[in-house]
């Protein structure tokens, strides 16, 4: 265990919390700012988001549980997304019984734009650093993701406070 005592240490976490949240942040504005100029709701613009970062279509059920939404929710999410020509909902080959939303490549292409122009841009600020730190990087992201995750779902278990 590290010892927060010490008074560098516990400044470094200080400035690391203050950073992280203002990164969130900027994220969740761009995200909504995407969302704006597509005509989408921010939440729409994230589902997309998980449905492209997975290697196989998902179902309306994988999606209430990625997002939080109830099934009913996540069904009118998918709705507007079909509407609009961003996904389509296809029958599971090994389960007649559940459907499959995938993506519209040709639909998405205008998301993924948008998402791309930020990508250019991220990594110019990520070309300075070693391989060694590009791993502790990815390393803290990938763990700040599980824990977010984890974090959700005892948020989501208890009690809403009065």
């Amino acid at each position: 265990m590290t010892d927060v005592t010490d008074p560098d240490r516990a400044r470094l976490y200080e400035e690391l919390a203050l950073e992280s949240r203002r990164y969130l942040a900027a994220y969740v504005l761009f995200n909504q700012a995407v969302a704006e100029h597509l005509g989408l709701h921010p939440t729409d613009v994230q589902c997309l988001s998980l449905l492209t970062a997975e290697p196989e279509p998902l179902t309306v059920r994988q999606i209430a549980d990625r997002t939080g939404l109830t099934t009913g929710s996540a069904t009118r999410l998918v709705d507007r997304l079909e509407r609009g020509g961003y996904v389509t909902r296809t029958p599971d080959r090994q389960d007649r019984r559940r459907v499959l939303v995938t993506p519209v490549p040709e639909r998405l292409a205008r998301v993924t734009a948008l998402w791309d122009d930020l990508g250019q841009t991220w990594q110019t600020l990520l070309d300075d650093h070693s391989e060694d730190e590009l791993r502790a990087i990815t390393r803290h992201l990938r763990r700040g993701h599980d824990l977010g995750h984890t974090q959700v779902q005892r948020l989501r278990a208890m009690p809403r406070p009065d």
